[in-house]
Protein backbone atom coordinates (compact mmCIF):
# COMPACT_ATOMS: atom_id res chain seq x y z
CA UNK A 1 0.00 0.00 0.00
CA UNK A 2 1.31 3.57 -1.14
CA UNK A 3 1.97 5.68 1.44
CA UNK A 4 -0.48 8.67 2.23
CA UNK A 5 2.55 11.69 2.07
CA UNK A 6 3.75 9.68 -1.28
CA UNK A 7 0.30 10.13 -2.91
CA UNK A 8 0.36 13.73 -4.68
CA UNK A 9 -2.97 16.16 -4.21
CA UNK A 10 -2.75 18.40 -6.61
CA UNK A 11 -4.33 21.06 -9.39
CA UNK A 12 -4.31 18.72 -12.47
CA UNK A 13 -2.99 20.03 -15.93
CA UNK A 14 -5.12 19.64 -19.01
CA UNK A 15 -2.72 16.73 -20.07
CA UNK A 16 -4.15 15.15 -17.04
CA UNK A 17 -7.66 15.94 -17.68
CA UNK A 18 -8.76 12.21 -19.71
CA UNK A 19 -7.29 10.31 -16.83
CA UNK A 20 -8.75 12.64 -14.38
CA UNK A 21 -12.27 11.65 -16.22
CA UNK A 22 -11.35 8.14 -16.20
CA UNK A 23 -11.23 8.08 -12.39
CA UNK A 24 -14.09 10.22 -11.92
CA UNK A 25 -16.21 7.92 -13.88
CA UNK A 26 -15.02 5.11 -11.97
CA UNK A 27 -15.41 6.60 -8.49
CA UNK A 28 -19.18 7.05 -10.19
CA UNK A 29 -19.54 3.50 -11.02
CA UNK A 30 -19.85 5.00 -14.69
CA UNK A 31 -17.91 3.09 -17.72
CA UNK A 32 -14.52 4.21 -17.03
CA UNK A 33 -13.92 4.89 -20.78
CA UNK A 34 -14.28 8.50 -21.71
CA UNK A 35 -15.29 9.08 -25.55
CA UNK A 36 -13.86 11.37 -27.25
CA UNK A 37 -16.61 13.82 -27.87
CA UNK A 38 -17.85 13.05 -23.79
CA UNK A 39 -14.41 14.44 -23.03
CA UNK A 40 -14.43 17.38 -25.37
CA UNK A 41 -17.81 18.72 -23.83
CA UNK A 42 -16.68 18.03 -20.69
CA UNK A 43 -13.90 20.23 -21.41
CA UNK A 44 -15.97 23.21 -20.89
CA UNK A 45 -15.69 22.44 -17.15
CA UNK A 46 -11.48 22.53 -17.06
CA UNK A 47 -10.31 25.65 -15.29
CA UNK A 48 -6.99 25.63 -14.66
CA UNK A 49 -6.23 25.50 -10.55
CA UNK A 50 -10.27 24.36 -9.72
CA UNK A 51 -9.63 20.65 -11.33
CA UNK A 52 -7.73 18.64 -8.22
CA UNK A 53 -6.25 15.18 -8.57
CA UNK A 54 -4.77 12.63 -6.12
CA UNK A 55 -2.28 10.72 -8.08
CA UNK A 56 -0.89 7.91 -6.79
CA UNK A 57 2.08 6.42 -9.32
CA UNK A 58 1.17 8.81 -11.58
CA UNK A 59 -2.41 7.27 -11.94
CA UNK A 60 -5.37 9.51 -10.92
CA UNK A 61 -7.39 7.82 -7.72
CA UNK A 62 -9.07 10.54 -6.58
CA UNK A 63 -11.24 13.96 -8.73
CA UNK A 64 -12.26 17.07 -6.86
CA UNK A 65 -13.55 19.81 -8.83
CA UNK A 66 -14.92 23.21 -7.95
CA UNK A 67 -16.21 26.39 -9.75
CA UNK A 68 -17.35 30.08 -9.66
CA UNK A 69 -21.17 30.56 -8.28
CA UNK A 70 -23.76 32.68 -6.72
CA UNK A 71 -26.53 31.51 -4.48
CA UNK A 72 -29.03 33.95 -3.42
CA UNK A 73 -29.40 34.96 0.62
CA UNK A 74 -32.63 35.81 1.84
CA UNK A 75 -33.56 39.05 0.62
CA UNK A 76 -32.43 38.72 -3.10
CA UNK A 77 -28.77 39.46 -2.24
CA UNK A 78 -26.08 36.96 -4.65
CA UNK A 79 -23.34 35.87 -2.52
CA UNK A 80 -20.20 34.63 -4.03
CA UNK A 81 -20.03 30.60 -3.31
CA UNK A 82 -17.29 28.19 -4.00
CA UNK A 83 -19.53 25.47 -6.02
CA UNK A 84 -18.02 21.77 -5.07
CA UNK A 85 -18.44 18.56 -7.60
CA UNK A 86 -17.07 15.65 -8.78
CA UNK A 87 -16.27 14.65 -5.58
CA UNK A 88 -14.82 10.77 -6.09
CA UNK A 89 -12.01 8.39 -3.90
CA UNK A 90 -11.19 5.42 -5.77
CA UNK A 91 -11.86 2.42 -4.18
CA UNK A 92 -8.65 0.94 -4.06
CA UNK A 93 -7.78 4.29 -1.92
CA UNK A 94 -10.26 4.77 0.35
CA UNK A 95 -9.63 5.80 4.26
CA UNK A 96 -5.88 7.53 3.44
CA UNK A 97 -7.72 11.06 3.91
CA UNK A 98 -7.31 12.41 0.18
CA UNK A 99 -10.51 13.82 0.77
CA UNK A 100 -9.91 15.72 3.20
CA UNK A 101 -6.56 17.16 1.43
CA UNK A 102 -8.71 18.10 -1.38
CA UNK A 103 -11.37 19.47 0.74
CA UNK A 104 -8.66 21.65 3.10
CA UNK A 105 -7.18 22.88 -0.13
CA UNK A 106 -9.88 23.83 -1.88
CA UNK A 107 -11.41 26.00 0.98
CA UNK A 108 -8.39 27.80 1.76
CA UNK A 109 -8.46 28.81 -1.84
CA UNK A 110 -12.09 29.56 -1.94
CA UNK A 111 -11.29 31.55 1.08
CA UNK A 112 -8.26 33.49 -0.14
CA UNK A 113 -10.35 34.51 -2.69
CA UNK A 114 -13.41 35.97 -1.27
CA UNK A 115 -16.36 33.92 -1.57
CA UNK A 116 -18.83 33.77 1.35
CA UNK A 117 -19.49 29.87 1.20
CA UNK A 118 -18.73 26.89 -0.65
CA UNK A 119 -22.20 24.87 -1.84
CA UNK A 120 -22.50 21.46 -2.82
CA UNK A 121 -25.28 18.43 -3.29
CA UNK A 122 -24.26 15.28 -0.82
CA UNK A 123 -24.60 12.14 -2.72
CA UNK A 124 -24.00 10.54 0.57
CA UNK A 125 -25.05 12.61 4.20
CA UNK A 126 -22.23 11.27 6.88
CA UNK A 127 -19.28 12.93 4.26
CA UNK A 128 -19.55 16.76 4.59
CA UNK A 129 -20.37 17.68 7.91
CA UNK A 130 -16.83 17.25 9.24
CA UNK A 131 -15.93 19.86 6.63
CA UNK A 132 -18.39 22.46 8.28
CA UNK A 133 -20.70 21.74 6.07
CA UNK A 134 -24.68 21.99 6.50
CA UNK A 135 -27.57 20.55 4.67
CA UNK A 136 -29.35 24.14 4.18
CA UNK A 137 -32.40 23.00 1.73
CA UNK A 138 -34.89 20.38 1.29
CA UNK A 139 -35.91 18.58 -2.36
CA UNK A 140 -39.25 17.41 -2.63
CA UNK A 141 -40.93 15.70 -5.61
CA UNK A 142 -44.73 14.56 -5.46
CA UNK A 143 -46.59 12.22 -7.65
CA UNK A 144 -49.91 13.56 -9.36
CA UNK A 145 -52.63 11.13 -9.53
CA UNK A 146 -54.22 13.37 -12.45
CA UNK A 147 -57.91 11.46 -12.44
CA UNK A 148 -58.18 11.93 -8.52
CA UNK A 149 -57.20 15.95 -8.59
CA UNK A 150 -60.62 17.39 -9.42
CA UNK A 151 -59.92 19.26 -12.04
CA UNK A 152 -62.10 20.01 -14.91
CA UNK A 153 -61.06 18.42 -18.13
CA UNK A 154 -63.09 21.09 -20.03
CA UNK A 155 -60.67 23.97 -18.69
CA UNK A 156 -56.82 22.97 -19.72
CA UNK A 157 -55.98 26.40 -20.32
CA UNK A 158 -54.94 29.40 -18.24
CA UNK A 159 -57.76 31.64 -17.04
CA UNK A 160 -56.21 34.94 -16.47
CA UNK A 161 -55.50 35.71 -20.32
CA UNK A 162 -52.30 34.27 -20.47
CA UNK A 163 -51.09 31.32 -22.72
CA UNK A 164 -49.29 27.92 -22.54
CA UNK A 165 -47.24 27.67 -25.88
CA UNK A 166 -44.61 24.53 -26.55
CA UNK A 167 -41.17 25.50 -27.62
CA UNK A 168 -38.01 23.85 -29.39
CA UNK A 169 -34.40 23.91 -27.17
CA UNK A 170 -33.38 27.00 -29.55
CA UNK A 171 -36.24 28.78 -27.88
CA UNK A 172 -35.44 27.49 -24.45
CA UNK A 173 -31.69 29.15 -25.14
CA UNK A 174 -33.11 32.16 -25.67
CA UNK A 175 -35.71 32.63 -23.47
CA UNK A 176 -34.66 30.40 -20.11
CA UNK A 177 -31.61 32.54 -18.65
CA UNK A 178 -33.55 35.41 -18.12
CA UNK A 179 -36.25 33.67 -16.81
CA UNK A 180 -33.87 32.00 -14.32
CA UNK A 181 -31.96 35.13 -13.64
CA UNK A 182 -35.30 36.56 -12.62
CA UNK A 183 -36.32 33.48 -10.17
CA UNK A 184 -33.10 33.59 -8.34
CA UNK A 185 -32.98 36.75 -7.81
CA UNK A 186 -36.03 35.81 -5.42
CA UNK A 187 -35.69 32.38 -4.64
CA UNK A 188 -33.06 32.08 -1.44
CA UNK A 189 -31.20 28.97 -2.02
CA UNK A 190 -31.13 29.15 -5.44
CA UNK A 191 -27.54 28.91 -7.48
CA UNK A 192 -26.48 30.74 -11.15
CA UNK A 193 -26.67 29.04 -14.17
CA UNK A 194 -23.64 29.13 -16.58
CA UNK A 195 -24.72 29.36 -20.57
CA UNK A 196 -23.14 25.40 -20.23
CA UNK A 197 -25.85 24.62 -18.25
CA UNK A 198 -28.28 25.70 -21.25
CA UNK A 199 -25.82 23.44 -23.63
CA UNK A 200 -26.46 20.13 -21.51
CA UNK A 201 -30.08 20.52 -20.85
CA UNK A 202 -31.17 21.38 -24.48
CA UNK A 203 -28.59 18.50 -26.26
CA UNK A 204 -26.14 21.02 -27.38
CA UNK A 205 -23.77 19.07 -25.41
CA UNK A 206 -23.78 15.83 -23.68
CA UNK A 207 -21.43 15.28 -20.74
CA UNK A 208 -22.07 11.63 -20.45
CA UNK A 209 -22.17 10.43 -23.84
CA UNK A 210 -25.81 9.31 -23.53
CA UNK A 211 -28.17 9.67 -26.70
CA UNK A 212 -29.97 12.70 -26.38
CA UNK A 213 -33.70 12.16 -25.92
CA UNK A 214 -35.50 16.34 -26.32
CA UNK A 215 -38.25 16.85 -23.99
CA UNK A 216 -41.07 18.65 -24.42
CA UNK A 217 -40.72 22.20 -23.46
CA UNK A 218 -43.79 24.79 -22.76
CA UNK A 219 -43.65 28.01 -22.32
CA UNK A 220 -46.06 30.21 -19.95
CA UNK A 221 -46.50 34.36 -21.45
CA UNK A 222 -48.86 36.08 -19.35
CA UNK A 223 -51.62 38.76 -21.30
CA UNK A 224 -49.15 40.71 -21.66
CA UNK A 225 -46.49 38.28 -23.91
CA UNK A 226 -44.18 38.55 -20.78
CA UNK A 227 -42.66 35.15 -20.22
CA UNK A 228 -43.07 33.64 -16.71
CA UNK A 229 -42.78 30.46 -16.20
CA UNK A 230 -41.17 27.31 -18.26
CA UNK A 231 -40.87 23.64 -18.19
CA UNK A 232 -39.50 20.43 -19.58
CA UNK A 233 -40.96 17.32 -19.69
CA UNK A 234 -40.92 13.89 -20.78
CA UNK A 235 -43.83 11.17 -21.14
CA UNK A 236 -43.81 7.59 -20.69
CA UNK A 237 -45.78 5.23 -23.61
CA UNK A 238 -47.74 2.65 -20.35
CA UNK A 239 -51.09 1.24 -21.89
CA UNK A 240 -53.17 -0.83 -19.48
CA UNK A 241 -54.51 -4.27 -20.62
CA UNK A 242 -57.85 -3.21 -21.74
CA UNK A 243 -56.21 -0.50 -23.50
CA UNK A 244 -57.09 2.36 -21.28
CA UNK A 245 -53.72 4.91 -20.77
CA UNK A 246 -51.77 4.64 -18.04
CA UNK A 247 -48.66 7.20 -19.00
CA UNK A 248 -46.39 9.64 -16.66
CA UNK A 249 -45.45 12.55 -17.22
CA UNK A 250 -41.94 13.39 -15.81
CA UNK A 251 -41.02 16.82 -14.94
CA UNK A 252 -36.97 17.28 -15.65
CA UNK A 253 -37.62 21.48 -14.33
CA UNK A 254 -40.40 24.11 -13.90
CA UNK A 255 -39.34 27.66 -13.57
CA UNK A 256 -41.93 30.13 -12.61
CA UNK A 257 -41.69 33.21 -11.68
CA UNK A 258 -45.08 34.34 -10.69
CA UNK A 259 -48.07 32.17 -9.13
CA UNK A 260 -50.22 32.74 -12.02
CA UNK A 261 -47.07 31.10 -13.90
CA UNK A 262 -46.66 28.07 -11.79
CA UNK A 263 -50.78 27.51 -11.81
CA UNK A 264 -51.12 27.76 -15.47
CA UNK A 265 -48.05 24.99 -16.02
CA UNK A 266 -49.23 22.50 -13.56
CA UNK A 267 -52.45 23.00 -14.58
CA UNK A 268 -51.51 22.20 -18.47
CA UNK A 269 -49.39 19.33 -17.70
CA UNK A 270 -52.18 17.63 -15.91
CA UNK A 271 -54.82 17.84 -18.67
CA UNK A 272 -52.61 16.64 -21.07
CA UNK A 273 -54.35 13.64 -22.90
CA UNK A 274 -53.76 9.99 -21.73
CA UNK A 275 -51.40 11.25 -18.88
CA UNK A 276 -52.75 10.09 -15.97
CA UNK A 277 -49.55 10.32 -13.03
CA UNK A 278 -47.62 13.29 -13.11
CA UNK A 279 -43.80 13.02 -11.31
CA UNK A 280 -43.45 16.85 -10.08
CA UNK A 281 -39.34 16.82 -9.89
CA UNK A 282 -37.19 18.38 -7.52
CA UNK A 283 -39.52 21.04 -6.12
CA UNK A 284 -39.11 23.20 -2.93
CA UNK A 285 -40.86 21.42 0.55
CA UNK A 286 -43.32 24.16 0.87
CA UNK A 287 -44.40 24.23 -3.40
CA UNK A 288 -47.67 25.53 -4.34
CA UNK A 289 -48.42 22.32 -6.28
CA UNK A 290 -50.92 20.16 -3.82
CA UNK A 291 -52.73 23.11 -2.87
CA UNK A 292 -53.22 24.18 -6.65
CA UNK A 293 -55.71 20.99 -6.76
CA UNK A 294 -58.86 20.58 -5.89
CA UNK A 295 -57.98 17.47 -4.42
CA UNK A 296 -54.31 18.04 -2.59
CA UNK A 297 -54.45 14.75 -1.65
CA UNK A 298 -54.13 13.27 -5.27
CA UNK A 299 -50.32 14.89 -4.59
CA UNK A 300 -48.60 12.58 -2.69
CA UNK A 301 -44.32 13.14 -1.64
CA UNK A 302 -42.97 10.15 -3.48
CA UNK A 303 -39.26 11.58 -2.21
CA UNK A 304 -38.00 14.17 0.32
CA UNK A 305 -34.68 14.85 1.54
CA UNK A 306 -31.70 17.47 1.78
CA UNK A 307 -30.64 19.23 -1.08
CA UNK A 308 -28.19 22.02 -0.92
CA UNK A 309 -25.47 21.66 1.16
CA UNK A 310 -23.31 24.94 2.42
CA UNK A 311 -19.86 25.75 4.06
CA UNK A 312 -19.64 29.24 5.49
CA UNK A 313 -16.33 31.01 4.72
CA UNK A 314 -16.89 34.19 6.00
CA UNK A 315 -19.59 34.81 8.73
CA UNK A 316 -19.78 38.80 8.77
CA UNK A 317 -20.30 39.20 5.41
CA UNK A 318 -22.63 35.93 5.34
CA UNK A 319 -24.71 37.14 7.93
CA UNK A 320 -24.78 41.00 6.98
CA UNK A 321 -25.80 39.64 2.94
CA UNK A 322 -28.93 38.79 4.37
CA UNK A 323 -32.18 39.86 5.20
CA UNK A 324 -34.00 39.48 8.73
CA UNK A 325 -37.74 38.74 9.45
CA UNK A 326 -37.43 40.94 13.01
CA UNK A 327 -35.77 43.28 14.86
CA UNK A 328 -33.00 42.46 17.24
CA UNK A 329 -29.67 41.31 18.27
CA UNK A 330 -27.54 38.01 19.26
CA UNK A 331 -24.09 36.74 20.09
CA UNK A 332 -22.96 33.58 18.28
CA UNK A 333 -20.16 31.91 19.40
CA UNK A 334 -18.88 29.78 15.86
CA UNK A 335 -17.09 26.34 16.27
CA UNK A 336 -14.64 25.58 12.74
CA UNK A 337 -13.13 22.92 13.37
CA UNK A 338 -11.62 23.92 9.47
CA UNK A 339 -9.87 26.78 10.97
CA UNK A 340 -11.93 28.79 8.39
CA UNK A 341 -14.13 31.43 9.91
CA UNK A 342 -14.58 30.62 13.81
CA UNK A 343 -14.77 32.99 16.38
CA UNK A 344 -17.40 34.91 18.45
CA UNK A 345 -19.53 37.37 16.66
CA UNK A 346 -22.62 40.01 17.14
CA UNK A 347 -25.75 40.48 15.13
CA UNK A 348 -27.23 43.16 15.02
CA UNK A 349 -30.37 42.62 12.87
CA UNK A 350 -33.54 44.79 11.92
CA UNK A 351 -35.64 45.87 9.32
CA UNK A 352 -32.98 48.11 7.10
CA UNK A 353 -30.29 45.49 7.52
CA UNK A 354 -27.78 43.89 9.80
CA UNK A 355 -24.09 44.69 10.88
CA UNK A 356 -21.74 41.57 12.02
CA UNK A 357 -18.51 42.10 14.27
CA UNK A 358 -16.16 40.23 16.41
CA UNK A 359 -17.15 40.32 20.49
CA UNK A 360 -15.62 39.29 23.77
CA UNK A 361 -19.42 39.81 24.64
CA UNK A 362 -20.50 36.45 26.61
CA UNK A 363 -22.50 34.18 23.73
CA UNK A 364 -26.09 33.52 23.44
CA UNK A 365 -25.89 30.72 21.24
CA UNK A 366 -23.14 28.37 20.74
CA UNK A 367 -23.01 26.21 17.64
CA UNK A 368 -20.62 24.86 14.99
CA UNK A 369 -20.31 26.18 11.70
CA UNK A 370 -22.16 23.23 9.95
CA UNK A 371 -25.52 24.53 12.07
CA UNK A 372 -24.74 28.37 11.29
CA UNK A 373 -25.59 27.28 7.34
CA UNK A 374 -28.86 25.63 8.22
CA UNK A 375 -30.01 28.41 9.58
CA UNK A 376 -28.32 31.05 7.34
CA UNK A 377 -30.95 30.29 4.29
CA UNK A 378 -33.95 30.50 7.44
CA UNK A 379 -35.04 26.96 6.66
CA UNK A 380 -33.14 25.39 10.11
CA UNK A 381 -34.90 26.01 13.40
CA UNK A 382 -32.27 27.03 16.52
CA UNK A 383 -35.24 25.80 18.67
CA UNK A 384 -34.97 22.29 17.25
CA UNK A 385 -31.38 22.30 16.85
CA UNK A 386 -30.94 22.84 20.42
CA UNK A 387 -33.69 19.98 21.08
CA UNK A 388 -31.15 17.85 19.14
CA UNK A 389 -28.03 18.82 21.14
CA UNK A 390 -26.47 20.44 18.17
CA UNK A 391 -26.77 24.05 19.21
CA UNK A 392 -25.93 25.23 22.89
CA UNK A 393 -28.08 28.11 24.96
CA UNK A 394 -25.62 30.27 26.69
CA UNK A 395 -28.53 32.54 27.70
CA UNK A 396 -32.21 31.26 27.90
CA UNK A 397 -34.55 32.08 25.04
CA UNK A 398 -31.67 32.75 22.90
CA UNK A 399 -32.99 29.79 20.48
CA UNK A 400 -36.34 31.55 19.97
CA UNK A 401 -34.52 34.84 19.16
CA UNK A 402 -32.58 33.60 16.81
CA UNK A 403 -35.57 31.49 14.80
CA UNK A 404 -37.90 35.20 15.21
CA UNK A 405 -34.57 36.50 13.51
CA UNK A 406 -33.26 33.99 10.91
CA UNK A 407 -36.34 32.07 9.89
CA UNK A 408 -38.52 32.73 6.58
CA UNK A 409 -41.97 32.70 5.41
CA UNK A 410 -41.06 30.61 2.49
CA UNK A 411 -38.62 27.94 2.46
CA UNK A 412 -35.70 28.18 0.60
CA UNK A 413 -34.88 26.17 -2.38
CA UNK A 414 -32.10 24.73 -5.14
CA UNK A 415 -34.14 23.84 -8.12
CA UNK A 416 -30.11 22.74 -9.46
CA UNK A 417 -28.10 19.94 -9.26
CA UNK A 418 -24.31 20.10 -10.17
Amino acid sequence: MTRRTDIDVRPITEAEFPDWNRALNTGFLQPPAVGAEQLEARRNQFVPGRLLGAFDGGRCVATFRSFAQEVTAVGGAPVPADAVSNVTVTATHRRRGLLTRMMAQDLAAAKERGDVVATLIAAEYPIYGRYGFGPATTMTEWTVDVPRAGLDPRRAGPEDGGRIDLVDGEDVRKLGPELHDRLRRAQPGAVSRAELWWLVRTGVLSMDGSPWTEPCYAVYRSAGGEVEGMAAYRSDGHWGDAKQPLNTATVDWLLAVTPAAERALWRYLCSIDWITKVKSGWRAPDDLLPDLLPDPRAARITRQADWLWVRILDVVRALEARTYEGQGSLVLEVVDRGGLTGGRWRLEAGADGASCAPTTESAHLVLDVAELAALWLGDGSAVRLAALGRVREERAGAARVADALLRTSRRPWCPDMF
